[in-house]
């Protein structure tokens, strides 16, 4: 399972294919800028950009159709429309089932797994800032000093197969993305967090590499972790790149493992992966070998210092090593 939304949860998904076939993406729905915003303004029906890259990162490999969904028109009325949204539109229209048109676009692009929205309702993004409540997703992500993000309305309810998903799955992963317009837009649905806090699965938040300006200035990993506690949202663990971001003292275990691409832009898939079926597979570490009861986490490294540990302390300092060095 991964929750999100944009290019974040993207690069998660891309990651998740590789160790499981089993991938349920939960999207939020908030988006009303571009073309995902003029769609649902004239149209009526949830954003489709962020669910459109989802199924794209989902789709299988070498997918002519996958490619031309991400294809823009640049011309009179079309301009900025995706192919691929334009065709979400439309099944949804047909449908009149918003899951049910997901449904039959993994079909179509052969995705192994599924694509859902966090709720079908129409929902806005409402932040509570330093300067004053602001509403809309793109205006929130303008803005700086915020401590606070909701729904408007404040209860959609949420998708009843993303909420059945998130009480089957091994492994919820959180992020990365736009901390606030991204990961906690999608669980400010209340059925979702409950669904999140109330599953025994692993729970995993993965940290954007830096901070987001202007949303997140400043913000070092400790307060993502905060700000999603603050939330209500719980995690059992926090994946990070200290090279690329400052730690803090997070209040929960830290695997904090080289992660960036070579350009240090986004995450590399790969090594996500590794990183995440790691986890999954029993290392506290993320190296997939058994925990011991030892005082340090992962080799030391500055941060939290609880109880776990992997039984390799010093892999994360070598893989950190080895990719510098590459």
């Amino acid at each position: 399972m991964a929750i999100g939304g944009g290019h974040g949860l993207a690069a998660t998904l891309r990651a998740v294919r590789t160790y499981t076939d089993a991938v349920t993406a939960v999207v939020s729905v908030a988006d009303d800028g571009g073309s995902s915003g003029r769609l649902r303004e004239h149209l009526h029906i949830i954003p489709p950009g962020d669910l459109r890259m989802c199924l794209v990162a989902l789709a299988e490999p070498g997918s002519l159709l996958a490619t031309a969904f991400e294809q823009r028109f640049t011309e009179e009325e079309l301009a900025g429309h995706s192919l691929g949204n334009l065709v979400l539109a439309g099944l949804m229209d047909a449908a009149d089932d918003p899951v049910a048109a997901l449904d039959e676009a993994c079909r179509l692009l052969g995705v192994q797994g599924r694509v859902l929205p966090t709720t079908t309702e129409a929902v806005a993004l409402k932040a509570e800032a330093d300067g004053g409540p602001v509403v809309g997703q793109v205006a929130v992500g303008a803005t700086e000093h915020i401590r606070a993000v909701s729904l408007v309305p404040d209860d959609p309810p949420a998708t009843p197969s993303a909420v059945e998903a998130l009480a089957g799955a091994d492994q919820i992963v959180l992020g990365p993305g736009s901390l606030f317009t991204s990961v906690l837009a999608a669980v400010a649905v209340p059925g979702i967090r409950d669904a999140v806090n109330a599953s025994s699965a692993q729970r995993i938040y993965v940290c954007n590499l830096r901070p987001q300006d202007p949303e997140t200035a400043s913000f070092d990993v400790a307060m993502h972790v905060a700000a999603l506690l603050a939330h209500g949202v719980q995690i059992d663990r926090v994946v990070c790149d200290s090279y690329a971001i400052a730690l803090g003292e997070p209040s929960v275990p830290v695997v904090d493992v080289a992660l960036s691409r070579p350009n240090g832009l986004a995450h590399d898939p790969a090594r996500l992966a590794e990183t995440l079926s790691d986890l999954l597979g029993g290392c506290p570490g993320g190296h997939g070998c058994p925990s011991v009861d030892v005082p340090l986490m992962c080799g030391g490294r500055d941060g939290w210092t609880g109880r776990e540990q992997c039984a390799r302390p010093q892999t994360t300092t070598r893989r950190r090593i080895e990719a510098r060095e590459q």
